[in-house]
């Protein structure tokens, strides 16, 4: 039998990102699979508490939790979490620096949109002189 080219299931361990809600942006573990549309999910190094959320609310991470046991409480969840440095996998991937920056630009007022324009430009000239000079 071939092996499959998706990787991401919902099991007890991965991670999800929360796509809705309070904690929208956070990262949390399923702790417990309910049923075919919602989980019990559980962040406690991130401040999501244990709840249960509805899967078209999270988005799966390619991170997970190895041997976390079904209906773990907070407690197995946080000391698992921090022994595998989930939140520093999280933060160290490509996906959530996309998503920091993102929010970044969203958060700058008019002068520091025009500060960015004006480096870029600046950038831009130096970078179109260099290339001119060496052509």
């Amino acid at each position: 039998m071939s092996d499959s080219t998706f990787k991401r299931f919902v099991e007890v361990g991965r991670v999800v990102l929360l796509k809705s809600g309070p904690s929208a942006g956070k990262i949390a573990v399923i702790a417990e699979i309910i049923d075919h549309n919602r989980a019990i999910i559980d962040g406690p190094t991130t401040g999501v508490s244990r709840q249960s959320y509805p899967y078209r609310h999270l988005t799966l991470t390619p991170i997970s939790l190895t041997k976390l046991p079904r209906g773990a409480g907070s407690g197995v969840i946080r000391k698992q979490a921090e022994k595998e440095g989930i939140v520093a996998k999280w933060e160290s991937s490509t996906w959530a620096k996309k998503r920091a920056a993102m929010e970044k630009r969203r958060s700058l007022n008019d002068f520091e949109r025009f500060s960015v324009m004006v480096t870029k430009k600046q950038r831009r000239d130096v970078v179109r002189k260099t290339l001119a000079k060496a052509a």
